[in-house]
C-alpha cells in the first residue's frame, strides 16, 4: 500500500515505539530532495549512537576525496578498495585504508569542508568493530548527500551495497519494491543494527536516510525486520496534494 508523505512520521514512529523496543535507543533521518522537504521524518537525529559498519562511509568517503585531490590517477585502483569495503564490508581492508590514508585526524580534515561536523561522531577504527565509535543519523546524512553532490566519478555510490542484489544486501528486500533501487551500508553489532544510504523513489527522487538502533533486548533479526519495515515504508512514500 502506499503511504501519503505526510503519513510517514506516524508509520516509522509504529515501528520504533513498538513495545518490544522498549529498551531500545533509536536514531532516524531520512531527506528528499530539498526542493520537496528539507525534513520528511526524524527522530533523535542527532543522538550519538553505535553506528557499527556505517563507521566505514567516513573512512571511505575521505579516502575518495583525499585520492581526488591528490591523485586522481589512482582512483581506478581505488575503487575496489571501495567496494571491498563498503559493498563487503571487509573490516581489515576498512582499518588498513584508514591508516594509508592518515588516521583519524585525516578524515576530520577531509569531512570538514564537506559540511560534517566533527562534534557529530567519534571514530576510533576505519571498520567499525569498536563499540567506542559514535555517530548520529544527521552526521550520515550530511555526509551521503554531500557525497552524491560532490563525488563526479560516482565511485562512492557504486561501492554501497545493492538490496536483494550485492554485497550485505545481496539477501535483503529480495521481491520487493525496494530491490534493485536502494544502495545503503549496512551496520551490525550485538544489540547494534544500522542501515543509511539512498533509496529511489518514484514520486521523490533520491530520498537519504540513516537509521540506527541500539541497546535493544531484541534478536538480530527482530532488529533487522523493523529496520527494513521502515525502509519499505519510504519506497511507498507517495504525493497525495
Amino acid at each position: 500500500p502506499r503511504i501519503c508523505a505526510s503519513d510517514l512520521p506516524t508509520a516509522i514512529v509504529s515501528v520504533i515505539n513498538n513495545p518490544r523496543f522498549d529498551s531500545a535507543r533509536w536514531g532516524v533521518l531520512i531527506q528528499p530532495p530539498k526542493r520537496i522537504n528539507p525534513r520528511c521524518t526524524v527522530n533523535n537525529p542527532d543522538t550519538s549512537l553505535i553506528p557499527a559498519s556505517n563507521i566505514k562511509l567516513l573512512t571511505t568517503a575521505a579516502a575518495l576525496r583525499i585520492v581526488e585531490n591528490r591523485a586522481p590517477q589512482a582512483l581506478t585502483s581505488l575503487e575496489s578498495w571501495l567496494t571491498v569495503v563498503n559493498r563487503d564490508s571487509h573490516n581489515a581492508t576498512a582499518d588498513e585504508l584508514l591508516r594509508r590514508i592518515g588516521g583519524q585526524q585525516a578524515v576530520r580534515q577531509v569531512l570538514l569542508p564537506l559540511g560534517i561536523d566533527p562534534q557529530g561522531y567519534e571514530q576510533v577504527d576505519g571498520s567499525g568493530l569498536s563499540r567506542q565509535n559514535r555517530a548520529n543519523p544527521s552526521t550520515f546524512v550530511a555526509l551521503l548527500k554531500s557525497m552524491y553532490a560532490n563525488d563526479t566519478s560516482g565511485l562512492f555510490y557504486r561501492s554501497l551495497p545493492i538490496a536483494g542484489v550485492s554485497g550485505t544486501l545481496r539477501n535483503r528486500f529480495r521481491d520487493t519494491p525496494v530491490q534493485g533501487k536502494l544502495y545503503a551500508k549496512t551496520g551490525t553489532l550485538q544489540g547494534v543494527r544500522a542501515l543509511s544510504g539512498y533509496l529511489e523513489n518514484e514520486d521523490y527522487g533520491i530520498i537519504t536516510f540513516s537509521i540506527m538502533v541500539n541497546q535493544s533486548a531484541q534478536s538480530g533479526q527482530t532488529l533487522v525486520q523493523a529496520l527494513d519495515q521502515i525502509v519499505l515504508q519510504m519506497a511507498q512514500v507517495e504525493r497525495c496534494e
